[in-house]
């Protein structure tokens, strides 16, 4: 099938295709993107052409034509992390079955590369964008462009735009109000930021839990770390130092509580025998070492998959207020507590 694209040596155009199928560029346009009705046959002659010739539609040039594209911006804060990783997985697999395809960024948790990566999906005329934000200013800064964000995680934007999250607030308190009881008295919160409403909810679980129990809580066992696996393990191994070290750790999410079994394993001390630790955030790791560790399990995947039915429903009715879908998560209990040896 000799094409005058294939003879100039250059990229074929659905001018091409149809000359080379013998139908109007209506039909083929009609044939390959699915919009209109075209008889069976006749769409099955121009896919075949299409593939033959090699042709690849112009999705920009269609972009500009429709005022939006069949694709949704994806920004994460740090795919080395299995939660942000699972999380674009179950948007990616849900965008592809509405025939939808994902764009996806990392901001390695900076916000001038979150704005960046904003306005590159604002130029790219995407469909909406789920995100994982940093502040206030990216949802703002799509709002303005009139593009349907979805906040999953943590929120900024409560009450102006939706979000897919789940009870951090509930899922701390229960973990904690666990360790408690079964005779922790000094039990610290490592956790990485308080700002967000992930850090910030799951703190407040934390505190309630003792407050429920009746037991004071030692603020100074609240510890502020870094944002990686190493900052994570300084910050445990000098906490786990101490002669009145804790006798159980809540790791607010995975990557701090990979941080504090790496310190425990440096101090030569013993999980659960010498501390017990349970982090928010299950992760792959935690079901490889012995004793596993109990974790607060989020189904991300599920997370992802339920910002992108929000982000469709958000499309089709555009003027309903904004909500907030919370999902529920559970405890996987292991080996990683047990009671305090004092006790």
């Amino acid at each position: 099938m000799k094409t005058e694209a294939a003879t100039a040596g250059r990229r074929p155009t659905i001018k091409d295709v149809a000359e080379a199928a013998e139908v109007s560029r209506s039909t083929a346009s009609r044939a390959l993107t699915g919009r209109g009705y075209v008889a069976p046959a006749v769409r099955e002659r121009v896919r075949r052409t299409a593939q033959t010739l090699g042709y690849v539609p112009d999705v920009l040039a269609r972009n500009l034509r429709q005022q939006v594209s069949r694709s949704i911006g994806v920004l994460v804060s740090d795919l080395r992390n299995s939660f942000y990783a699972d999380l674009a997985s179950g948007i990616s697999r849900q965008s592809r079955q509405r025939g939808y395809a994902m764009m996806l960024a990392d901001d390695h948790g900076s916000v001038a590369a979150e704005l960046e990566a904003a306005e590159t999906f604002v130029a790219l005329r995407v469909a909406g964008v789920i995100l994982t934000p940093l502040s206030a200013e990216v949802s703002e800064y799509l709002g303005r462009h009139q593009i349907p964000v979805i906040e999953v995680d943590r929120q900024f934007a409560e009450g102006k735009q939706d979000a897919v999250v789940v009870d951090n607030r509930a899922a701390a308190e229960r973990v904690t109000s666990r360790l408690l009881g079964t005779g922790h008295r000094r039990v610290a919160l490592l956790i990485d930021e308080m700002d967000w409403t992930t850090g910030r909810d799951r703190l407040v679980g934390y505190r309630s839990a003792f407050h429920a129990a009746g037991i004071p809580a030692d603020d100074a066992l609240v510890i502020r770390s870094g944002w990686d696996v190493g900052a994570a393990q300084e910050v445990a191994r000098g906490l786990l130092s101490t002669p009145d070290r804790p006798t159980a750790v809540f790791a607010a999410n995975n990557v701090l509580a990979e941080g504090v079994w790496r310190a425990a394993q440096d101090l030569g001390l013993r999980i659960p025998e010498d501390i017990s630790l349970v982090s928010f955030d299950d992760a792959p790791w935690m079901t490889m070492v012995r004793p596993g560790v109990t974790a607060v399990a989020q189904d991300a995947v599920a997370l992802g998959e339920a910002a992108v039915a929000q982000m469709f429903h958000r499309i089709e009715n555009p003027a309903s207020p904004a909500r907030t879908v919370m999902l529920s998560v559970s405890v996987e209990q292991r080996g990683s507590t047990a009671p305090p040896a004092t006790a």
